[in-house]
């Protein structure tokens, strides 16, 4: 808490504050930021893995790997997340293993998940995308943004 708003408190709150301030739990940052950053390059690390596989077995060029390669991270996200293992992965690297794609796929299934007992229409379907909805909304209209931009500068003759 700002000095400015602890100097607004009355004494019984200002002692309160400082007796929590010293029972805080202190958290790792660095090391937080390091498991994440691991386990977000392995994610990413994998599906170089899968794009290589598609490239050199199904004859995929790198420009066309990437969506296969996308849909197949969602599967095993939505695999692991059934089983129960994906969760683990959360709790262990946090943002690193919600970032990459493979976070868009846990939000998708956990919710579905979670609503089944409601029934595979209203519960699964109705709520499958309560989360994942927003991203979606938001990344079309990124990508829209972005390609209007593109094309007016293309139509002005740069790139």
């Amino acid at each position: 808490m700002a000095d400015k708003k602890k100097k607004n408190l009355p004494p019984e709150a200002q002692r309160y504050q400082s007796f929590q301030d010293k029972r805080e739990v202190k958290r790792p940052i660095i090391k937080n930021c390091m498991k994440a950053f691991f386990v977000g390059g392995f994610i990413c690390f994998i599906g170089q893995l899968i794009s290589t596989f598609y490239i050199y077995f199904f004859n995929f060029t790198e420009q066309t790997a990437g969506n296969p390669t996308t849909a197949t991270l969602i599967f095993i996200t939505m695999i692991l997340t059934g089983f129960g293992f994906y969760d683990r992965i959360g709790q262990f690297a946090g943002a690193g293993s919600a970032v990459p794609v493979t976070g868009f796929g846990n939000a998708v299934i956990s919710a579905a998940i979670e609503h089944r007992t409601e029934g595979f229409v209203l519960g699964v379907g109705g709520n499958m995308f309560k989360l994942a909805g927003s991203v979606i909304l938001f990344g079309v209209f990124a990508a829209f943004v972005v390609a209007l931009i593109k094309t007016i500068i293309i139509q002005w003759g740069g790139i």
